[in-house]
C-alpha cells in the first residue's frame, strides 16, 4: 500500500526524465524508503537494478549484485568482475537504459575504509555514463549527511537529494481512513507516521486491541523493531536509550538531561542529541518569541511511537512478560493514554496549519510554533499550545482533546486569560476541538476534527 509521498515521488520522476541523473535518498529505518524508490520506478522507462548491500566486503556485495542481476536476467551467465566500477561500464555498454540502486550504501563501509568506497562511486558518477541512473539510499542519517559534506568525494555530485521524514497525520489517514475522527487522531499519537507501522494496523479493531496486538506482543515486528532495530548503527545506543526515557513523554531542559544521563557536565550530551535529532528521534522545542534565549529550549521525543514505547514499556518490559498484554493495558496504559494522546494532539495542530500555509490556504503566516509567556503581575507563566506568528502580533490557538464538545465558558475564560497577557501582542484567538464546539463561542479560529482532515 502506498500512501503520501506525493512530492517526493514527483521529484523523482521529475528528477528521472533526464539522463545522468544521481540522487540520495536517505532517513531512519522503515520511513519508506525502498517503497518510495520502487514506486518512482514503476514509470520510469529505465530497467530496475535494485541491489541491498550486506555488512561485508564491496567485493563481496559486487558479486552480490551481479548474483541478483543474474537472476533477473540483465547480464548473461558467463561474466564476472571485480568491482562495482567494472559492473557499471558493462551495463553501460548494453542497449538498455537502466536505473541501478544501491540500497543501505552505507554498509559497503563497514568493512572498507569508507573514503575508499566513496572514491569509487565518486569515479562511477563522474563517468557520465550514457545509460544509468544512480540511486544511493541508506538508514544511517550520519554516514548518509556526510556524503553531501564538501570534504567529501562525493559532494556536489547529486541532482537530488530527499532526506525523508514520517508521514504526516494527514497522510497517515488513508490507513484508517473507516474511523471517526477522535480515534483517527488517538491512533495517529500512538503509533506515529511510519508506513512499516501503520500497514499492521487493522481499522477494525479498536485502540487497545491494535495496542496490545502490534505494540505490546513481543513476536510482533514492530515489538521487534522497536527493541531491537531503531538504534543498531550507532554504538552509544545505551546513553541513547537513557535520554529517550529521561524524555519519555514531557519535554526537558539540557542541563535537566545532561545530569540525569551523566551526573556532570562533560559536553558529551550534545553529541548524543545531534544525530538523535538528525534522525527526529528528538527535536528541539524552541518558543517562537525566544529564539534567541537557549534558557528556553526544551528536548522532547519526535517520533510517536517510540514516545509511546519509552512512556509505557521500556522500563515495564519484564512486568509485560509477566502479566501479558491485556493486563498490561489495564493497569499501566489505559489510565493515562487520553492524557497521553492530548499531549501529541497539539503536534497535529501544528501540522495542520502548516499544511494550509502550504498550500495556499492561508496566508501571511511567518513561523509556527509555541508561544512562551510570563506575567510577573500574575506571578504566572507558561506556553500556549500553538502560535501563528504574522508581520504583526501573533495568533494563539489551544488544542483540545476532549470527548465532548468544547464548552462556551471553558473558551471564554481561557480567550480571556489569552487577553490579559501584557506583553502579548494577540491578533486572533481560536481553538482546535476534536470533538467540535458549542454554540455561541466567539473566537477567530474554530477547527473541529473534522476539519483537520478536509484540508
Amino acid at each position: 500500500m502506498f500512501v503520501g509521498r506525493e512530492e517526493e515521488l514527483k521529484q523523482i520522476r521529475n528528477c528521472l526524465e533526464k539522463d545522468h541523473q544521481n540522487i540520495v535518498i536517505y532517513g531512519k529505518r522503515k520511513i519508506g524508503k525502498t517503497t518510495l524508490i520502487l514506486e518512482a520506478a514503476k514509470q520510469s522507462r529505465r530497467t530496475l537494478l535494485y541491489y541491498e548491500c550486506v555488512r561485508s566486503t564491496i567485493r563481496e556485495n559486487t558479486d552480490n549484485f551481479v548474483r541478483i542481476a543474474l537472476k533477473g536476467r540483465s547480464f548473461p551467465s558467463y561474466v564476472s568482475f571485480s568491482s562495482f566500477e567494472e559492473v557499471f561500464d558493462y551495463i553501460d555498454g548494453l542497449s538498455e537504459k537502466y536505473l541501478v540502486v544501491i540500497d543501505e550504501y552505507p554498509y559497503l563501509k563497514e568493512f572498507e575504509d569508507s573514503d575508499y568506497v566513496d572514491s569509487c562511486f565518486q569515479r562511477i558518477i563522474d563517468r557520465k555514463y550514457r545509460n544509468i541512473d544512480l540511486i544511493l539510499s541508506g538508514s544511517h542519517i550520519g554516514m548518509m549527511k556526510q556524503l553531501l559534506e564538501e570534504k567529501n568525494a562525493l559532494f556536489g555530485r547529486f541532482t537530488l537529494i530527499i532526506k525523508l521524514e514520517e508521514l504526516d497525520y494527514y497522510a497517515c489517514r488513508d490507513f484508517y481512513k473507516d474511523l471517526p475522527v477522535y480515534d483517527k487522531v488517538a491512533f495517529y499519537s500512538v503509533f506515529g507516521g511510519s508506513p512499516f507501522v501503520n500497514q499492521q494496523i487493522d481499522g477494525n479493531k479498536t485502540l487497545k486491541q491494535n495496542i496490545c496486538n502490534i505494540i505490546l506482543d513481543f513476536r510482533s515486528s514492530v515489538f521487534i523493531y522497536l527493541n531491537n532495530l531503531l538504534l543498531s548503527d550507532y554504538s552509544s545506543r545505551l546513553y541513547m536509550e537513557r535520554i529517550l526515557a529521561y524524555l519519555s513523554n514531557g519535554r526537558k531542559k539540557y542541563s535537566e538531561i545532561e545530569m540525569t544521563v551523566y551526573h556532570e557536565k562533560n559536553g558529551n550530551l550534545n553529541k548524543q542529541l545531534l544525530p538523535m535529532i538528525d534522525m527526529g528521534l528528538v527535536r528541539r522545542n524552541v518558543p517562537i518569541n525566544r529564539s534567541d534565549d537557549k534558557k528556553k529550549i526544551r528536548y522532547e521525543i519526535g517520533d510517536n511511537l517510540l514516545r509511546f514505547y519509552y512512556a509505557y514499556l521500556y522500563e515495564n518490559l519484564s512486568v509485560l512478560q509477566l502479566i501479558g498484554p491485556e493486563a498490561f493495558y489495564e493497569e499501566y496504559i489505559g489510565p493515562t493514554i487520553g492524557n497521553y494522546i492530548s499531549y501529541r494532539f497539539e503536534s497535529i495542530g501544528k501540522q495542520y496549519f502548516s499544511l494550509c500555509v502550504r498550500s495556499g490556504k492561508m496566508k501571511g503566516i511567518r513561523n509556527i510554533g509555541t508561544y512562551y509567556y510570563d506575567d510577573p503581575l500574575e506571578k504566572r507563566n507558561g506556553e500556549f499550545d500553538i502560535a501563528l506568528e504574522k508581520n504583526k502580533g501573533f495568533d494563539i490557538v489551544e488544542v483540545k482533546y476532549l470527548k465532548n464538545r468544547l464548552d462556551r465558558s471553558t473558551a471564554e475564560k481561557e480567550i480571556g486569560q489569552i487577553r490579559q497577557i501584557s506583553e502579548l501582542d494577540v491578533d486572533k484567538i481560536g481553538f482546535i476541538s476534536v470533538s467540535g464546539f458549542e454554540e455561541g463561542i466567539k473566537a477567530d479560529y474554530l477547527i473541529s476534527g473534522e476539519d483537520l482532515y478536509h484540508i
